[in-house]
């Protein structure tokens, strides 16, 4: 359990202030790989702004470099990268999910359809290889490793949905693919680029890895408790394709072996979704998930003890927070 003091508003929010100049260069050399595809397909790369607002990623990929070393030319190209295939990795999401919004507006398979989506993505994807390339191999085998990775956690959740015997470990095992693998990736770079120690690598790897699986926890939250209209995207489908989350599946261990029976034959005919969910929040179970993101962030700050102490490293510890304090 954490015993971190929580966030107040005027502290939630991402110092961006720090790498702004940064992220202007990662935005230029993104939007200009995109200019190809812009050409011929104008509307569609335009609608992708939608799917960026906070830039976690490439900004995660530069404070890194600034904490341990300084930031270079590579840093914002691989900042651009990790943008790409994070953006590629919601497009294609959302058609998992069957999601009509994101960030308060349509998503691309609401308006173009599916198959419009998937292709999307998969350019995107190929863009950010192409990119990668021009850095040197070892970037380009840090970003395969990390794709297959990612790939492979969506898969297993796919191939996993609506088994209710998953575990926790199951569920972490799938959380760290689906999303600690890339945010361990920015990290990784940022501190590989600047011309870290390979001990300084690893921490601010580990770092990554404990930071994005803690904003997969909290993002389960939301999608139980959230606000649609504070976040900006479709909420509820986890357990409506019967997504096996933490809070579903401690709520489910809290249960007597009778009452898990009945609650999974109600899960598995597809019904009464709102009394389960108001069981799962009654239960304490949300709240239980929410700790453990706590702790995972609390895992992330014991990484970056490790590193000299700087603003950047503050920045670091401060976006930890904001990932399990966020709305959105």
């Amino acid at each position: 359990m954490s015993n971190k003091t929580m966030l107040g508003p005027s502290q939630a929010r991402l110092p961006i202030s720090l790498v702004a100049r940064d992220l202007e260069e990662v935005e230029r050399i993104y939007q200009k790989t995109l200019d190809p595809f812009r050409a011929k397909f104008g509307p569609v790369i335009q609608h992708l702004d939608n799917y960026r607002g906070k830039r976690l990623r490439p900004m995660l990929v530069l404070l890194a470099g600034h904490a341990a070393g300084g930031v270079t030319r590579n840093h914002h190209v691989l900042g651009a990268v990790v943008e790409m295939i994070h953006t590629a990795t919601l497009v294609h999401d959302d058609v998992l999910d069957a999601a009509a919004t994101r960030r308060h507006g349509s998503t691309v398979n609401a308006a173009w359809g599916n198959h419009a989506s998937i292709l999307l993505g998969d350019m995107l994807f190929s863009a950010a290889f192409c990119l990668c390339a021009t850095v040197d191999a070892a970037a380009c085998e840090i970003i395969g490793e990390t794709t297959n990775r990612v790939c492979a956690g969506e898969l297993q959740q796919v191939t996993t949905a609506g088994r209710l015997d998953l575990t926790e470990a199951d569920y972490f095992d799938i959380i760290e693919g689906k999303t600690g693998v890339l945010t361990e990736c920015a990290t990784r770079l940022g501190a590989r680029y600047a011309g870290a120690s390979v001990a300084a690598e690893r921490h601010m790897a580990d770092y990554g890895r404990h930071l994005g699986m803690a904003f997969q926890v909290a993002d389960d939250v939301l999608d139980l408790r959230g606000d649609e209209t504070t976040a900006g995207k479709t909420l509820g489908t986890d357990l409506a394709q019967r997504k096996m989350t933490l809070p579903l599946i401690r709520y489910l261990n809290s249960l007597s072996e009778a009452d898990d029976r009945r609650v999974k034959g109600r899960l598995a005919t597809h019904d009464h979704d709102a009394e389960i969910l108001d069981a799962v929040i009654a239960s304490g179970a949300v709240e239980s998930a929410q700790l453990q993101a706590e702790a995972m962030i609390d895992e992330a700050h014991e990484a970056l003890g490790h590193l000299p102490a700087s603003p950047y490293r503050t920045a670091l510890e401060h976006v930890a927070r904001w990932a399990v304090r966020r709305t959105a």
